[in-house]
């Protein structure tokens, strides 16, 4: 363990922790990966922390923990955040200073929807164009409806990334995934739905979907490598073909705990940098090391070859088709833990198209929003006090002098659509599908 150092800022010191037994709540998922490394490296200690990992039965339990106290943290949807504080579910204010990773999900169906798709996706030299689009999946859909079967899909939770890409994606191909009309007393979300998607805790999708009780999932890994290595289904798209480097996990945090001990929030998200940094270093040298870790039965619990599949860097899709995808598990390139506004905003817009937000917000209410949960000040605080220290350097980070929280416009989206923080209203306005 080194030595325990207390880091000079440019306004003062970042002093002792002023809790320093902390429990933290993750899911069995590959992106929990910060918080173990953050603990099997020592970095948590060397910030004179000392914490224990528990992994939680589900997204809800996790959240309800978070919000009574019972974890002091946890590694959270980021969805789940931004829903607790304005209200929808379980209503409490829940801020994040740490975004967890980009990437690594993936959309798989059973093999009997691919068999039926594969006859409308282009092909080349014998093998499926990528990223495949929902177009190819419409004509089944309206096959099984004929046949008087609704076509099921599972996804995690109602405010995952998990729905909002799944949404996107069946969407972008001219399929309804249906609204949410709280206000209507109605959190089905399988309003006018063309797919009817439902809630399966991320562990149980491969055996669901091999019950046939769903016909396909959006899930992160290992789940959907776990359906081609059990034989029972195939992944047609990953979530860096829907949205190329989205946001996915974050670390939250309530904002009564984070006011009561600032300083600890500052010592762990430097803890998590750290990790993060180590998890993509060297292009990703240290994966196989952090792959051993998470197969561990306390972490993810899942095979080597399993877990290493995405996490070093290839993907594969049907049985033998495995393929280069060197950013599907993206934790520290291109500013990966940088809470930015934007990335809440988007989250939000989301939110209101589906309907969880029953109702037109102006486009203040959206920075207003974002501002109040994303905290990218105790992140700067955090970063500063890491190249003072000698651990980072600034070119790590962002330029924090010039950083105004909204990454420029993005595109690489599936369906084209170019995505401006700044004007959600605006952007909510291109969607064929989806409220206004």
């Amino acid at each position: 363990m080194s030595t325990l150092s207390l880091p000079v800022l440019a306004d003062g010191t970042v002093g002792w922790p002023e809790k320093a037994d902390l429990k933290f709540g993750f899911i069995k998922l590959t992106d929990m990966a910060p918080l173990a490394i953050a603990y099997e490296k020592g970095y948590f200690e060397d910030e004179g922390l000392f914490v224990t990992l528990e992994a939680q039965a589900n997204w809800k339990v996790l959240l309800d923990r978070v919000i009574d106290g019972e974890l002091d943290g946890a590694h959270m949807l980021a969805g789940q955040p931004l829903g607790a504080t304005i209200g929808y579910g379980t209503k409490a204010h829940i801020i994040t200073a740490f975004s967890m990773d980009l990437n690594g999900n993936g959309i798989t169906v059973s093999n009997d929807v691919w068999q039926a798709m594969k006859a409308h996706v282009p092909m080349k030299d014998g093998k499926p164009v990528h990223p495949i689009k929902a177009d190819a999946l419409k004509p089944v859909v309206e096959q099984y409806r004929k046949d008087g079967k609704p076509f099921k899909m599972g996804m995690v939770f109602p405010v995952s990334t998990h729905n909002y890409e799944l949404r996107y994606w069946l969407a972008a191909g001219g399929l309804n995934p249906g609204y949410y009309a709280p206000d209507k007393g109605d959190t089905s979300g399988q309003r006018q739905a063309d797919v009817l998607l439902s809630v399966t805790p991320p562990p149980q999708m491969p055996a669901t979907l091999e019950a046939g009780t769903i016909y396909g999932y959006c899930v992160g890994e290992p789940w959907n490598q776990q359906a081609v290595f059990k034989g029972i289904g195939v992944p047609v798209v990953t979530d860096y073909g829907i949205w190329k480097n989205n946001p996915e996990k974050v670390f939250g945090v309530s904002k009564t705990w984070a006011d009561q001990y600032p300083n600890t929030h500052i010592h762990v998200v430097k803890a998590l940098i750290r990790a993060a940094k180590w998890l993509d270093e060297n292009n990703n040298a240290n994966r196989p090391e952090a792959v051993k870790i998470l197969s561990r039965p306390n972490y993810v619990g899942a095979d080597y070859d399993v877990i290493a599949n995405s996490m070093t860097g290839t993907f594969e899709y049907e049985k033998g088709d495995t393929r280069p995808v060197p950013d599907f598990n993206v934790f520290f390139r291109y500013h990966a833990t940088y809470p930015f506004y934007s990335d809440a905003i988007w989250y939000l817009t989301q939110m209101r198209r589906w309907g969880q937000i029953s109702e037109h917000k102006p486009d203040s209410w959206y920075m207003d929003v974002a501002k109040s949960v994303y905290r990218p000040d105790i992140y700067e605080k955090a970063a500063r006090a890491l190249i003072a220290e000698g651990k980072m350097s600034a070119g790590d980070f962002p330029d924090f002098d010039n950083e105004d929280g909204f990454k420029p416009p993005q595109t690489g989206f599936i369906d084209d659509i170019t995505y401006d923080g700044h004007q959600p209203n605006a952007y909510l306005a291109k969607f064929p599908i989806g409220l206004k």
